[in-house]
Formats: C-alpha cells, sequence, structure tokens
C-alpha cells in the first residue's frame, strides 16, 4: 500500500486557484507530521507548507498569503489550497511525512532526510 497518494494537479491559467490532496494510509499515523513541498525543473525541492499536530502551519515564503494548508485528522488527508496561481509556481507538488516536524530552527529538514513521500501531482501555470 502506497503511504502517500497525491491528486489535484493540472494546468490553470496565472491567477486561477488548484486544490491538491493527499491520502495517507495506515502506515501514517497521527504520529506524523505531513507537509507539502515542490520540485521546479532544475531546480531543488523547497517547502512550500505543512501542519502541526496541533493544527499550526509554516508555509514558504513564495507561497504565504496565497496558499493554505490544512488536515482532515479523521481521514487522514492533506489539502492544499493554492489562489493566485503564479507561473512561478509551475512545479511538481510533492506529499512528506516525516514523524520529526519538517521544519527546525526556522528552516526546513533537508528533504533528503524525510521518511515518506508521494509520487507527485503536477501543477502547471501559465501566463
Amino acid at each position: 500500500q502506497v503511504p502517500l497518494v497525491e491528486s489535484g494537479g493540472g494546468s490553470v491559467q496565472a491567477g486561477g486557484s488548484l486544490r491538491l490532496s493527499c491520502a495517507a494510509s495506515g502506515a501514517i499515523d497521527s504520529s506524523y507530521y505531513m507537509g507539502w513541498f515542490r520540485q521546479a525543473p532544475g531546480k531543488e525541492r523547497e517547502g512550500v507548507a505543512t501542519i502541526g499536530r496541533d493544527g499550526t502551519t509554516t508555509y514558504g515564503d513564495s507561497v504565504k498569503g496565497r496558499f493554505t494548508v490544512s488536515k482532515d485528522n479523521a481521514e487522514n488527508i492533506l489539502y492544499l489550497q493554492m489562489n493566485s496561481l503564479k507561473p512561478a509556481d509551475t512545479a511538481m507538488y510533492y506529499c512528506a511525512a516525516d514523524r520529526r516536524q519538517l521544519t527546525y530552527g526556522g528552516s526546513w529538514r533537508d528533504p533528503n532526510a524525510l521518511e515518506r513521500w508521494g509520487q507527485g501531482t503536477l501543477v502547471t501555470v501559465s501566463s
């Protein structure tokens, strides 16, 4: 069973919206912290948004005020509502989970050190 499955990606015009979902399997229980990363062609994977077990949210600087992360704890589904999309938001978006917080000391943890990843969902924003 794949532990994390993303969906909701697609192609939109600048200014549009998309909502991504990440369904976590039973292997990812409530002890895990979850969040979103993205990777554009030729660039490193970067943190986008994460939500703590107490509901505290953290966002990457480039998406603050435009993206909203939320979690349905009953269904164990992580969401990312993306509004006012820009061409610079074009990337593969990945869901990640780890038993540690995805940020540490004000910075995102090294993506290579995180326990679980989804397969990604592509978001393309045209101008």
